[in-house]
């Protein structure tokens, strides 16, 4: 029987705990690799601090700068005497 997505989530919710137990025995493990240690910490702060925002180079000196432009326009409908309201 197919779950829906709601209740995927909330399954995978369910072992948050555990999981986020899982990464931070890693991190601390003499035993692990340096780069699965490093990752479980990546993991936990990307958890609890959300990812670090990433610049965008434009190829020259500086950071692309993105300029967002919206625009609105209202049309008024013509009367029926064909003048703007």
């Amino acid at each position: 029987m197919a779950k829906t997505l709601t209740e995927i989530r909330s399954l995978a919710r369910s072992h948050t705990r555990t999981a986020l137990n899982v990464l931070v025995g890693i991190m601390r493990s003499k035993d692990a690799t340096p780069a699965a240690r490093v990752s479980a910490a990546n993991a936990i702060l990307d958890r609890g601090w959300g990812k670090a925002p990433q610049a965008i180079e434009n190829g020259g000196d500086g950071a692309l700068e993105l300029v967002h432009r919206i625009e609105r326009v209202i049309v008024h409908p013509e009367n029926s005497n064909g003048e703007s309201l």
